[in-house]
């Protein structure tokens, strides 16, 4: 009613022109003119417009669950309008992804009224300038268990080349290593690293831009010639492209992740490196759409620095050997040689293991855990120990490790009195010829169904001896003058009565 009552006092009673008043109400010139005729004013009415059935209709019910249980979830956990999209697929739905984009989006808008931020100002890069690092925290099925990870971004902020890879830690061996292996997937290594302030690269920060930057942290700067530069507080957004990283690859690459279940880290990390290579042919290029990153990146790997040999990423630190040749290192105890005994060693850690040093040089490689309250033993390591007390061998943990054979060998010796003796020269052999051919030894005489320390060292040294070799005879030479044969010789003998022969 209020448009056609403001259209009559516009015509008729301001003078203007049926054109000129319809077009201040924005209305159609003729539906303007056919409501003056009326006599009555009375606004007509029109039907109500039936709308027709969206082929998303079945399905947005179930899309609404989802988005409902999304939002209680945290924010890393929440499935992104791809995923939804692909699930609605699953369920039948044949449409285009445009209708299930823009119905996640209105109810989002509506029902979590997340506020837009604004303010940030956008940053530009030249090719071989920078690579942005950052850590983020995700979870994943690993050795059957439900862990947390420490997984690195490296990002290259001009081509958009990225590389992933995930520990249990953020340590610095893991800092070092992560750098490692972009620079090598890289080919090359940039002028400038950023960085936020992180403990494992900044021990504490100043006023402005000051920093009193890690000795390790830098010993590898120096190493890969590049220049680190740290972020302000709480301005993440100076290194905005390794942040938007993490939260793409979360929705994306980590998503398959943690869906699937890995046998060990090595093998979840070959598969993420496979998945980033992936995305590189994949993935347009935000400032030229034309381009990959792939290609982007062959463009920026000739500019970037030489990759020297990698930085021997260590942290190191002095333990000491406990009466049981132990050293402790993170919650966990290790075995080490037992000629070490309470002496000090140097303790090198590494991402996957530990190197112990000793003092006169001679070294042994452990392989690392990252659970807590484990006692990882290497039996071989007390060998020596039981050549003096072999009746610890009875009740020993360290050789409740020991292969099968020698189990088995073993349980057989113990039966018969001084069996702990004639065990530890079993096993003092496998230091004079290695695990393996005494294994072998033990093998064959369990065969053979004769257990005894002299059975299975009389094989084990026919093992180690070399294989005669087999000589051809000559050829048989004629004589010249061949023997005869004379039977008067024993007659002579008989006949001889003063000689010393037996009658």
């Amino acid at each position: 009613m209020g448009t056609l009552s403001k259209l009559r006092r516009m015509v008729r009673r301001d003078g203007l022109s049926v054109r000129e008043a319809s077009k201040k109400l924005g209305i159609a010139r003729n539906t303007a003119a056919r409501w003056l005729a009326m006599d009555e004013m009375v606004e007509p009415k029109y039907p109500k417009r039936v709308p027709v059935e969206s082929i998303l209709d079945p399905y947005k019910e179930q899309l609404i669950n989802w988005l409902k249980a999304d939002s209680h979830r945290g924010k890393r956990d929440r499935r992104t309008t791809k995923a939804l999209f692909e699930a609605v697929r699953a369920l039948g739905y044949s449409g285009s992804r445009g209708p299930v984009y823009e119905f996640c989006k209105h109810w989002r808008d509506e029902q979590l009224h997340k506020p837009r931020h604004a303010g940030f100002v956008p940053m530009s890069y030249e090719l071989g300038e920078a690579f942005q690092f950052d850590w983020s925290c995700e979870y994943a099925f690993v050795e059957g268990l439900r862990r947390r990870l420490e997984v690195a971004h490296i990002k290259l902020a001009a081509s958009r080349a990225f590389l992933m890879v995930a520990y249990y830690t953020q340590s610095h061996e893991m800092l070092f290593d992560a750098h490692a292996r972009a620079f090598d997937i890289f080919g090359g290594i940039p002028k400038r690293g950023i960085y936020d302030n992180m403990k494992t690269a900044v021990d504490k920060v100043g006023a402005g831009k000051q920093r009193s930057v890690n000795a390790r942290f830098e010993s590898m700067t120096g190493h890969y010639l590049f220049e680190a530069e740290f972020c302000n507080r709480a301005a993440g957004w100076e290194k905005g492209i390794v942040e938007k990283n993490v939260q793409d690859r979360r929705r994306g690459i980590w998503r398959e992740v943690s869906e699937r279940r890995w046998a060990n880290l090595d093998e979840l990390n070959v598969w993420v490196r496979e998945a980033c290579l992936k995305a590189w042919q994949e993935m347009k290029h935000p400032e030229w759409p034309e381009l990959t990153v792939a290609d982007v990146w062959q463009d920026e790997q000739v500019r970037l620095m030489p990759c020297p040999t990698p930085f021997n990423g260590y942290i190191e630190q002095p333990v000491l050997v406990s009466p049981t040749s132990l050293i402790h290192y993170q919650r966990n105890r290790y075995s080490v040689p037992c000629e070490w005994i309470n002496s000090t060693v140097s303790l090198r850690a590494y991402p996957a293991h530990l190197l112990v040093v000793a003092a006169d040089g001679e070294c042994v490689t452990l392989k690392r855990s990252f659970e807590r309250d484990q006692t990882i033993y290497d039996w071989t390591h007390y060998i020596s120990l039981i050549e003096r007390k072999p009746g610890a061998l009875r009740n020993g943990a360290p050789f409740k490790a020991m292969p099968e054979p020698l189990l088995e060998l073993q349980r057989q010796l113990l039966k018969n009195p001084g069996g702990d003796r004639v065990m530890a020269k079993v096993l003092n052999a496998v230091t004079l010829h290695g695990l393996e051919a005494v294994l072998v030894a033990v093998e064959l005489a369990l065969q053979a169904g004769r257990v005894s320390g002299e059975h299975v060292l009389n094989i084990l040294s026919r093992l180690q001896e070399p294989a005669k070799q087999v000589h051809e005879l000559p050829i048989a030479i004629d004589l010249v003058e061949p023997s005869q044969a004379d039977v008067h010789r024993y007659d002579s003998l008989r006949l001889n009565k003063g000689g010393d022969h037996v009658e």
